[in-house]
């Protein structure tokens, strides 16, 4: 009898079940066992694919999107990619309202597949008319039959990972884990494997992990929204200049602040210990935990997972692109530009 085929309908059926990867060369000198959840093999390559998905299917499954609709969202580019991919599949117009902090790898992704974009100015306010979210909401009053995902204000961010992300990482680790460390940025991530995670186990450590220039952390610890903390930084999907709903933070023990260069570097050398080619924000988790094994935070007993939401190809012209690296002054006598071993047969 042939053994039958494993063939998938659409790439759709592709989203999830990453797999948990122990990383053994960049930590050394650190206690604990340490693993990474690698959201790059999403089809779409980002943790996104889950929430657009869900946030989707939810939304026929209510009546509120019909065939020949069209979605709208506010992105930094993941989640946008990963709507426009689903928009394919299902056959929904998409239009994205980008910050223009993304890279223009992101950007030409989104057009790649189909989306219209607005790039938004990124340093202004959260209710500027041109900031992303004024620009989609406009748009979404403006264009009949469109739905408003609004990934940073919808409690389904955090029920896509509650149904998924935390159950996975729980088996994954036969219910070990100790510690997770994600990055937060609309705080779904981290809100919805968290919230899953303690109903498991309640001693299970969720560590958040915050740009300088966001007023994450501040508000974590003081539930005060202080306009004072905001200042432009790099990281593209980390931190915010507002408080999104979207985030529990009672489900988060605390944050850490990493700054823009040290998670470049630490990108860069995940890739070049463990093999891992990995985004911005994976290097930010990466740093956030560093620092905390500076801090004394794990010991033998440690089981950690980090969340690694997306792939380094989104990051080309930024944090792989030694030119970007230097423009930034994110090269010096620690951490010069890698040698370029290339030679041209004439």
């Amino acid at each position: 009898m042939k053994e039958e085929l494993q063939v998938y309908d659409n790439v759709l059926q592709l989203i999830g079940n990453t797999p948990l990867i122990q990383l053994k060369k960049i930590t050394q000198g650190i206690k604990g066992d340490i693993f990474a959840k690698v959201e790059g093999f999403n089809p779409g390559h980002s943790t996104k694919d889950r929430i657009a998905l869900y946030i989707i299917e939810e939304a026929e499954r209510k009546g509120i999107l019909k065939p020949g609709d069209t979605i709208i969202e506010t992105t930094s580019g993941n989640t946008g990619f990963s709507i426009a991919m689903v928009s394919i599949i299902k056959g929904y117009e998409c239009i994205l309202a980008v910050s223009s902090k993304s890279s223009n790898d992101k950007i030409d992704m989104l057009r790649t597949m189909g989306a219209k974009v607005y790039v938004c100015p990124a340093n202004v306010a959260a209710d500027d008319p041109r900031s992303y979210y004024q620009v989609a909401h406009r748009l979404h009053q403006e264009i009949k039959d469109s739905v408003y995902i609004n990934q940073y204000f919808n409690e389904l961010n955090m029920d896509a990972h509650f149904s998924s992300t935390g159950p996975e990482i729980w088996k994954q680790t036969e219910g070990k884990i100790t510690h997770l460390i994600a990055c937060s940025g609309t705080g779904g991530t981290i809100s919805g494997t968290a919230r899953y995670l303690k109903e498991q186990n309640p001693e299970v450590k969720v560590i958040g992990i915050d740009a300088y220039g966001s007023v994450l952390k501040k508000y974590h610890e003081t539930r005060e929204f202080d306009a004072e903390e905001i200042y432009p930084y790099r990281i593209e999907g980390l931190g915010k200049n507002l408080i999104p709903t979207a985030t529990d933070f009672d489900a988060i023990d605390k944050f850490v602040k990493v700054t823009d260069e040290e998670s470049a570097h630490t990108a860069r050398e995940l890739a070049k210990t463990e093999g891992l080619f990995v985004g911005y924000t994976s290097g930010a988790a990466m740093q956030g935990l560093k620092q905390l094994a500076h801090e004394g935070e794990f010991d033998e007993n440690s089981k950690v997972v980090l969340i690694f939401p997306d792939h380094g190809s989104r990051y080309m012209s930024k944090i792989y692109n030694d030119k970007w690296m230097n423009e930034q002054g994110f090269f010096d006598t620690q951490n010069e530009a890698a040698a370029q071993e290339i030679e041209f047969i004439k």
